[in-house]
């Protein structure tokens, strides 16, 4: 069966930028120190779980970003899920990186900085970093976690802002 109906006139970057506006991501913050021990970090909507056996997460970064380099394999990682409660914490870590540690809300666990305030913390090591053209997607072994902290409402990147979601339409079976 054939269709005249879906169109599709918006090409390359922006049907990509188009599409993902309408798709909502989680927020979450990345944290880790270069090689002087100063803290790195910022704010990621692109953190997704590969599977529990072995543990592995992944986000994608910029390769042109300062925090970039300093995320090199081997090195620990903080990976922050993020509530509404957190939305300046959120705002603050995707500002310019001189404001994103001068609040003193963060403790340093070793010389990774950690969130405490963070609806949940897992640490991990770089793993992997496969670069394509000006991107990067970095891979973590998730080493261990905070316990889960109390249910708090999501915070969500959707449509170029932040909101949360609440509503529950179903469980999966």
């Amino acid at each position: 069966m054939t269709t005249e109906s879906l169109k599709f006139p918006v090409i390359g970057s922006d049907a990509l930028k188009t599409a993902f506006r309408m798709h909502a991501s989680g927020v979450a913050i990345i944290t880790s120190h270069d090689d002087d021990g100063n803290p790195i970090g910022f704010t990621a909507t692109s953190v997704t779980s590969l599977g529990s056996n072995p543990p592995l997460v992944s986000f994608n970064i910029a390769r042109g970003s300062s925090s970039y380099p300093q995320l090199i394999v081997g090195r620990e990682v903080a990976l922050h899920t993020l509530s509404a409660k957190n939305l300046e914490l959120a705002q603050r870590m995707a500002g310019p990186k001189e404001e994103r540690f001068t609040q003193g809300d963060f403790e340093l666990v070793g010389k990774l900085p950690v969130f405490p305030a963070a609806s949940a913390v897992l640490i991990g090591k770089v793993r992997e970093r496969l670069e394509v053209e000006a991107n990067a997607v970095v891979i973590l072994d998730v080493l261990h976690g905070t316990e889960q902290l109390e249910q708090e409402r999501p915070l969500v990147y959707y449509q170029r802002g932040y909101l949360t979601a609440t509503e529950r339409l179903a469980d999966n079976s």
